[in-house]
């Protein structure tokens, strides 16, 4: 009735949690990178799981190959470090027997440096996770890929957890990558800038998260988010300005 799929990359520090909390579903596929930790191997010897080695094309284009092995007429998509709760799991089948609807948005409830974050605009977050195999497709995007739904989206109550951020060690790292990823895919739209865009969105993001989006109520990890937002922006519009300068 259902098909879970997700993708990985070292992830044996979130993988086997997150198998258990799925393992209900009637199929598991996971898509593996190249992982070097032991994923591999955790995935392998979980029931109900069907492990492919693959390279990494991209978020967007590494979904679809995940989306296209599912078999069930239902596909809930996770990430490693994202969890789902029984109660959730009970709104997910009563889901699947609304026939009047195509997909689900569920609401996200995401951690950061050991807190639940209740502002900073990560709450509410609802995401587009569970629809129909046959009416949605990803976009091919590198980073920040979306689900197209052809069909009636509906929204579930219950939160799925997402251990985001465990350190600021995994948010160093994960500021490189996806701002590396976000240069090239707004270079590849003919997107170009130069260093003030850099500083004066950099500025912006840091007002919006923490001002606007009162993010001075989740503490100090508030703050720290904050800064990491702003960060993330500025490295990405900065690699932007010097893919931008070496073109002319």
């Amino acid at each position: 009735m259902i098909s879970i799929i997700i993708i990985t990359k070292n992830e044996a520090h979130n993988i086997q949690s997150c198998l258990d909390s799925v393992a209900w579903a009637d199929e598991i596929i996971v898509v593996d990178s190249g992982s070097e930790d032991g994923t591999q191997d955790i995935c392998r010897t979980t029931n109900n799981c069907r492990l492919i080695e693959t390279d990494w094309p991209g978020f967007g284009e590494q979904k679809n190959r995940a989306l296209a092995l599912a078999t069930h007429e239902w596909v809930l998509s996770i990430d490693a470090d994202e969890r789902i709760g029984d109660p959730l799991k009970a709104e997910i089948f009563s889901a699947m027997e609304q026939s009047h609807y195509d997909g689900f948005e569920i609401p996200r409830r995401s951690q950061y440096c050991g807190r639940f974050i209740d502002h900073s605009g990560w709450t509410p977050d609802y995401v587009l996770r569970l629809f129909k195999r046959d009416k949605a497709i990803f976009s091919n995007d590198k980073v920040h890929e979306r689900i197209i739904l052809n069909g009636k989206t509906g929204r579930l109550l219950n939160p799925m957890l997402h251990y985001s951020y465990e350190n600021l060690e995994q948010v160093l790292r994960k500021v490189d990558q996806y701002s590396t990823l976000g240069a090239e895919q707004l270079y590849a739209r003919g997107k170009r800038c130069g260093l003030g865009t850099a500083l004066y969105k950099s500025f912006w993001a840091f007002i919006r998260t923490y001002l606007l989006r009162r993010g001075f109520l989740d503490g100090k990890q508030g703050v720290m988010l904050a800064i990491s937002n702003a960060e993330a922006t500025y490295y990405k519009y900065a690699k932007l300005a010097l893919m931008s300068e070496k073109a002319q």
